[in-house]
């Protein structure tokens, strides 16, 4: 295969999978990890690629599947109830190793904060915690990948090797009979550090995962110990797990009620009330005019009688009478 056929393949490999290792680019054209970093290097003097610590990766995305905003809105009812699921199996002081998958946030988010230990290579799940004073944070080394906000490369694979948790909490790609795979060469490498680190393996995913398989493995069965997923996984996958020794804990998604309006009220399984009756306007009634009534007649004003001047004590009493004085 030729310098130009083997950048061509790359460059194919980088626009699916958007960064790789050396060993993974080494595997798609069968060519040893000097010749693929010879190829990379003239890659990224051309403007193609861009070459990452012990990898390549994309200048440009064209996608934004893989994206930690875009992941985390997928299946989000789903990745809640498996979230809240599994921090109930955390007990108050363990540590704990947590990658960087979208599912293994929502379990973050749930975890009460219990003098916890968290070893994790996901800035989001470091930020998640960075003010809190009872949670013990350790960031692993490595490159930041872009818009995913994990560290990956050969410093997030070292930092591993001295640690130990009691409990880690990791998400894959997929899962079937014979195992878990993920995307990622990079991804794969920092998880199977993961699980030599930690005393109990948890994976957490949602039922798109079941009965998939992806583009690397990642470990058999026999190295998983629960896996928390929703009530939508297959049946038939969840009851061979179990029959394999593997404990499969089913989270129930919350209901969200449904607003009352348009088709939406016939799905409420309480009847309708009936309307009540509306009562009919009363006929109006027409008044009938007055008739006109006569005017009072003005009584005629009294004749001035003659006053007897010589009786002033009849004068005084007719004059209280008339003005109406006790």
């Amino acid at each position: 295969m030729t310098s130009e056929e083997r950048q061509k393949r790359i460059a194919e490999y980088l626009q699916k999978a958007e960064f790789a290792s050396l060993e993974e680019l080494a595997n798609q054209v069968l060519a040893s990890i000097s010749t693929v970093r010879r190829d990379v290097i003239e890659m990224a003097a051309n403007g193609t690629i861009r070459r990452t610590h012990g990898g390549a990766r994309l200048l440009t995305v064209q996608s934004e599947e893989f994206a930690f905003s875009r992941r985390d809105t997928l299946q989000l009812p789903e990745k809640e109830a498996i979230g809240k699921a599994c921090a109930e199996l955390i007990q108050p002081g363990q540590s704990l190793i947590m990658d960087a998958g979208s599912t293994v946030y929502h379990v973050a988010r749930h975890l009460k904060p219990e003098a916890l230990q968290i070893i994790t290579n996901s800035l989001p799940v470091a930020n998640l915690f960075a003010s809190t004073q009872q949670v013990e944070i350790i960031v692993t080394g490595g490159i930041v990948y872009p818009r995913l906000g994990v560290l990956v490369g050969p410093l997030a694979v070292a930092a591993f090797s001295d640690l130990h948790a009691d409990v880690a909490i990791m998400s894959s790609g997929g899962i079937t009979l014979e195992g878990i795979s993920n995307s990622h060469a990079l991804l794969i490498d920092i998880q199977r550090a993961m699980l030599r680190a930690a005393g109990k393996v948890i994976f957490c995913m949602d039922h798109t995962k079941f009965a998939r398989r992806s583009v690397a493995q990642l470990c058999d069965l026999s190295e998983i110990d629960i896996i928390v997923t929703d009530s939508d996984a297959p049946a038939d996958l969840v009851a061979e797990l179990h029959h394999r020794g593997i404990q499969v804990i089913v989270a129930e998604k919350s209901e969200i009620p449904l607003p009352l309006s348009g088709s939406n009220r016939e799905k409420l399984s309480e009847p309708e009330l009936p309307l009540a009756p509306v009562a009919k306007p009363k006929p109006s009634i027409i008044q009938k005019p007055k008739p006109n009534l006569p005017l009072p007649r003005l009584r005629k004003p009294r004749p001035i009688q003659t006053k007897n001047i010589s009786n002033p004590t009849a004068e005084t009493s007719e004059s209280n009478d008339r003005m109406g004085w006790d």
